[in-house]
């Protein structure tokens, strides 16, 4: 069980510390996304106005796609996390110390309570709302504007497809279930919650 001074015990223990930072800063980072989103919104719904240029519409749909998309990524990581902390480390970290499940009570509570669901489908469409609908509603109206051509048509198909494929991704990794991840551990800690799912 010993390395140099070290114990497995120890390392997992770090590690959950190291994962938690990381964590924390996913976190930050995605909610801070949703804000960038935002603020690029405001800024090419002004310079079209300022400019009387509906092309710059087309920059909308591409910005909140790339944001999107960075966003989906952290919040995927964040979500990896926690599962790996509940289904993995924990149950390992539990083993070593011949204890009773769950050594990190966290990980498992906060997402038992029962507006979880709620709360997750109205993120859904927040997400949703944010990253594909300002992207979705630009090419209607530049599509219902005046000088529009072929190669606008093009743009308008491409960013079409793509807005289309963030709205999927998000649909697909929402995680709308109350239940968390099927381990042993959790079910023995959650029978109640795991038979309602």
């Amino acid at each position: 069980m010993k390395w140099e001074g070290v114990s497995l015990g120890m390392l997992w223990a770090q590690e959950y510390e190291r994962l938690k930072e990381e964590q924390a800063q996913r976190i930050s980072i995605r909610d801070n996304l949703m804000y960038a989103t935002l603020v690029s919104i405001a800024g090419v719904i002004l310079a079209m106005y300022q400019t009387s240029n509906a092309d710059l519409l087309l920059l909308l749909p591409l910005g909140c796609v790339v944001l999107g998309w960075t966003y989906l990524a952290n919040d995927e990581k964040i979500s990896a996390i926690g599962r790996y902390i509940r289904t993995d480390l924990e149950p390992r970290l539990a083993a070593l110390l011949d204890a009773q499940p769950p050594v990190y009570g966290w990980e498992l509570a906060h997402r038992s309570d029962r507006r979880r669901r709620s709360r997750k489908v109205a993120q859904l469409c927040i997400d949703l709302m944010t990253f594909c609908l300002p992207g979705a509603g630009a090419l209607v109206i530049r599509g219902l504007s005046p000088n529009f051509g072929t190669v606008t048509a093009v743009i308008v198909i491409a960013e079409a497809s793509v807005v289309l494929l963030l709205a999927q991704q998000i649909l697909a990794n929402a995680d709308l279930s109350r239940g968390r991840s099927s381990s042993a551990t959790e079910a023995a800690v959650f029978p109640i919650a795991h038979n309602r799912d």
